[in-house]
């Protein structure tokens, strides 16, 4: 700027810096919009934005808002509206400056107040390396953009650009912002579409993490270049001039795949460079979609597909918006080629993904773009008061790592499933209540079970029953978000339910038997004494064992002795402390808060394979997997969970054991004697001889089965012993 007076008022002498007029030539101005409007009001928000960063600097010693310009460039790149790029032009003011959000709002209206206050919240967020916390983080970064989710997209070009210049930090925080990069941010731009974004995360993240693999493979890139070039040439040339007989001009190219997803092809194909042959991404961009099957007609006519290798997004569009044609063919020299075929509405969306379709009524922000599916599935969970942090986290890995499956109703409806979903999966996804009343399903008209695993093109039919509700046997083998949430839900409901019924039985039996029958309603209503909301609060926590009645008497009735044996008498209570002890030693697949206790037909140790039963009030029953009660419970193998060991080394377990052989003195010293020598110890004995025939029945603390299987070799190579064998099992 040669005068002086412009940086006063550029506007009325037309002379701008040079990094806002390069930002202003980006942005798209629609056509009923002003040029000098959009110029005069992008200016205010340079201007607020250069005046309120005056003086910062950034760790490279560049001045801070070089970075806000560089994400405004960004979204301007995007083709975003002004609303998003003056946000971006000003996402830091309020976490970084004396800049508030009341002068935001008077400035530049409520939509550029409510972005900047969204981005500086999702920016406030740290992801640390505790799982319960960084769930709970994404949690509020995901219901921060259910309002608008423009606030993500800013979010992308912020974390963009401080990938890009990540160099000047400490290596600490390079690797931590690295690895929050690599399992939030592009992952998530993965679901929404936003392919460009994906990858350019993707190599800022390897060349942070792994260095010399990101140098040594961008420069073999370079070096073949030219020669692969030549090679992509040589297969488009035919197909290119076979379109122009059709008066079509497509814009043909090869584009280097992104460095990252060359190097996760080597890692998993276990191949060197060299051997990877698919490191462009080719593609044939049109004006019309009859035109995508038109040059792929002429590439399948010239060159010999591979069938298993065709997929028509076109037809059946992923669930973030993507729409495309891949076929696989061989090329010349026996090479395989993946060509991509598209319109040019469907290449921007590919690369940009929500940013591209991106739909405004009246200056306002839209609701949550509908083809995003996904991400309106998981706010809908989210909105449900109950979900549990590291129980969304898991379903949230699920729903970003997953491929696409695509099936169909019998009326010919497609529905689109991760792989791995099931018709359990399959049920939900057509609607709520079918899916819970879900007892049976046909897979291409024959019946299958409902872990049945199903493939693309499936055709799925759904046998219901009123009676019929989620069972814990579905928690094995469901994967999507929705089916998991809500029958999560529902079964917590169960176990609620169930821990309710058993803290009433608990309570009124102890006080009935301590004379205080007549307090019972006195008891159940005292729930804000001990910090509970409401009554069932308190009773639940009864019946799973976190308070006791004792607990309760003390602070009720703190007058009134309560002798040990009034309580420890009643059999409710023993039953209680004996399935508190049980649970610190196993693991429920998916459940919490409810009570366990062992099978006294098996008594398991740790070592032996376990299957839990879902009993009717007593909470869970843990067998042996090999125990002879579990096929008489083979009618209701729903009630059938999953149930691993959890244990510390010192922890005991009493197992029974039965020891026979012939008599003689001395016969039960050598066995109490080989018993000590392996440091185990004899919680009772009793035995009993029979014609010389002696019979004794242990029982003994172990730690696991090997130590037990130990004890029992050396038992049997003892004198005179018969067989020694275990018991209650």
């Amino acid at each position: 700027m040669d005068n002086p007076l412009t940086a006063l008022a550029p506007q009325l002498f037309g002379e701008y810096p040079r990094p806002f007029q390069k930002l202003f030539d980006a942005i798209s101005i629609p056509k009923d919009k002003s040029n000098d409007d959009i110029k005069l009001k992008l200016w205010k928000a340079y201007e607020f934005g250069l005046n309120h960063h005056k003086g910062q600097k950034r760790r490279s010693g560049e001045p801070f808002f070089n970075h806000c310009i560089a994400v405004a460039s960004t979204l301007a790149k995007w083709h975003m509206d002004l609303t998003t790029i003056i946000a971006g032009l000003l996402h830091d003011t309020i976490e970084d400056t004396d800049a508030t959000l009341d002068e935001l709002m008077q400035d530049f209206g409520n939509d550029v107040a409510d972005l900047v206050d969204g981005v500086s919240k999702v920016g406030g967020i740290v992801f640390s390396s505790r799982k319960e916390k960084q769930a709970e983080n994404f949690m509020k970064m995901l219901l921060s953009v259910a309002k608008d989710l423009r606030v993500i997209i800013i979010k992308f070009a912020d974390r963009l650009h401080n990938m890009e210049t990540i160099g000047h930090m400490s290596q600490i925080k390079q690797h931590r912002i690295a690895v929050e990069t690599r399992e939030i941010y592009a992952p998530l731009a993965h679901r929404l579409g936003m392919s460009s974004v994906k990858a350019q995360l993707d190599d800022l993240v390897l060349k942070t993490l792994n260095p010399s693999v990101f140098k040594e493979i961008d420069s073999k890139v370079k070096t073949t270049d030219r020669q692969r070039k030549k090679f992509i040439k040589s297969i488009l040339k035919p197909v290119q001039d076979e379109l122009k007989k059709y008066n079509i001009k497509p814009s043909i190219y090869g584009r280097p795949k992104s460095l990252a997803s060359i190097y996760g092809k080597m890692v998993s194909r276990d191949k060197e460079f060299e051997e990877i042959y698919d490191l462009y991404a080719i593609r044939i961009v049109v004006e019309k979609v009859e035109q995508c099957y038109l040059a792929l007609g002429i590439v399948h006519s010239l060159y010999n597909p591979i069938q298993e290798r065709f997929k028509d997004f076109i037809a059946m569009p992923k669930s973030n918006g993507y729409q495309s044609v891949h076929t696989t063919v061989v090329g010349p020299e026996g090479r395989m080629v993946e060509i991509q075929i598209r319109t040019v509405e469907m290449e921007e969306t590919a690369e940009i993904g929500v940013a591209a379709h991106w739909v405004y009524k009246d200056g306002k922000s839209a609701e949550i773009d509908k083809n995003v599916k996904w991400l309106r599935e998981l706010l809908e969970i989210l909105q449900n008061e109950s979900t549990d942090p590291k129980e969304f986290m898991d379903l949230l890995k699920i729903d970003l790592f997953s491929e696409e499956i695509f099936v169909f109703t019998p009326a010919g409806d497609l529905i689109q499933l991760p792989i791995g979903a099931t018709p359990v999966d399959f049920a939900f996804q057509v609607h709520t209540q079918v899916g819970m009343h879900c007892m049976g399903a046909k897979v291409n008209h024959s019946i299958v079970p409902l872990n049945t695993k199903l493939k693309n093109g499936d055709m799925v039919e759904i046998i219901t029953g009123k009676k019929q509700m989620p069972s814990y046997g579905w928690q094995k083998y469901i994967v999507t978000s929705k089916a998991r949430n809500r029958v999560n839900r529902y079964l917590k409901k169960l176990r609620d339910d169930e821990s309710i019924k058993l803290g009433i039985e608990l309570l009124e039996k102890t006080l009935r038997r301590l004379k205080m029958a007549k307090d019972v309603k006195e008891f159940k209503e005292s729930y804000e004494r001990f910090g509970y909301s409401d009554r069932d609060t308190l009773l639940k926590e009864i019946g799973t064992g976190n308070i006791t009645v004792r607990d309760m008497l003390t602070k009720l009735r703190p007058q009134k002795p309560i002798e040990n044996g009034n309580l420890e008498d009643d059999e409710s209570s023993r039953f209680l402390k004996f399935a508190r002890s049980a649970r610190a030693g196993i693991e429920l697949d998916g459940i919490d808060n409810l009570m366990v206790n062992f099978g006294k037909c098996c008594n398991p140790i740790p070592g032996d394979d376990l299957m839990g039963f879902v009993t009717r009030g007593r909470g869970v029953t843990v067998h042996i997997s090999s125990c002879k009660s579990l096929p008489l419970l083979a009618n209701e193998t729903d009630r059938l969970i999953p149930v691993n060991w959890n244990v510390k080394r010192s922890d005991y377990f009493n197992v029974r054991l039965r020891i026979m052989g012939q008599d003689y003195k001395g016969w039960l010293k050598d066995i109490s004697e080989c018993i000590s020598n392996q440091n185990v110890n004899i919680v009772s004995v009793d035995t009993k001889v029979n014609d010389s025939v002696s019979v004794a029945n242990l029982i003994v603390q172990m730690n696991n089965n090997r130590q037990l299987n130990r004890l029992m070799n050396k038992l049997s190579n003892l004198k005179n012993i018969d067989y020694v064998e275990r018991t209650g099992r």
